[in-house]
C-alpha cells in the first residue's frame, strides 16, 4: 500500500551492467567538470560562428561572381 509513496533512488535498476556508471565513494567517476562544460559550450558557439561566417563569405563571393 505504501510502496507508491516512496521513491526508488536506484536509477540503474533496469539498465544493463555495461551502461551503468562506475560509482566511487562520492559519486560517478570521469564526470566532466563545470569548467570543462563551459569551455565545451564556448567551443561549440565559436565553431558554429566560424561555419556560418565561412558560408556567408563564400556565398557572397559566388553571388558576386555570378552577378
Amino acid at each position: 500500500m505504501l510502496e507508491g509513496l516512496n521513491s526508488d533512488l536506484n536509477l540503474n535498476r533496469g539498465a544493463p551492467q555495461r551502461v551503468r556508471p562506475v560509482v566511487g565513494e562520492w559519486g560517478p567517476h570521469n564526470v566532466a567538470t563545470t569548467r570543462a562544460k563551459k569551455v565545451g559550450r564556448w567551443l561549440v558557439v565559436l565553431g558554429l560562428a566560424a561555419v556560418i561566417t565561412t558560408l556567408v563569405v563564400y556565398g557572397h563571393q559566388y553571388y558576386v561572381l555570378l552577378k
